[in-house]
């Protein structure tokens, strides 16, 4: 049996040549994914892609895409948000455009629609690990969170690695 993350560094190779792209230096993965910076051939432009392990979280991360397409969001409370380019079913394969700090990325967590039904206790678990992690910003990444909630997305994996500020 492959290795799962072997699938994902398959499928980015399967779609930069698919896209005419060259794959380049890797952003970054996680539990969800790869994350690469592809080249297009032609142009001069370079943007991202994510390839996902697992249709549930390709799946999650798109209709988060879609929406913020549909909405035209390109930032929240002054935090870039990458703009959708296109998505591959077949290879589970996002594309997306580079931004910079402060950021919000990184959308296969996250819940459309309805926010997970997790008991009060895991909530609470939950909040305390995140303010530990956020300390002082804490109260900016609750802002944040709730702008997305207004849009009817609710982040679930938030970390400072995802949602960035600048200092």
């Amino acid at each position: 049996m492959v290795p799962i993350v072997d699938i994902a560094i398959k499928h980015a190779g399967a779609y930069a040549a698919r896209y005419e792209l060259r794959l380049g230096e890797r952003l970054g993965f996680g539990i969800h994914g790869s994350v690469h910076v592809v080249e297009h051939k032609i142009k001069a432009d370079k943007s991202a892609i994510k390839s996902h392990r697992a249709t549930e979280f390709y799946a999650r991360e798109r209709a988060v895409y879609e929406r913020l397409k549909g909405e035209r969001i390109s930032d929240i409370l002054g935090f870039h948000v990458p703009q959708f380019i296109r998505a591959d079913d077949e290879l589970e394969v996002i594309e997306m455009t580079i931004v910079t700090r402060p950021f919000v990325l990184d959308f296969a967590g996250a819940y459309v629609g309805a926010p997970p039904e997790f008991s009060e206790d895991i909530w609470a678990d939950w909040e305390g690990e995140k303010r530990e992690q956020f300390g002082g910003r804490w109260a900016a990444v609750r802002a944040v969170m709730s702008a997305f909630e207004d849009l009817g997305i609710y982040l679930v994996d938030v970390s400072p690695s995802n949602i960035s500020l600048l200092d």
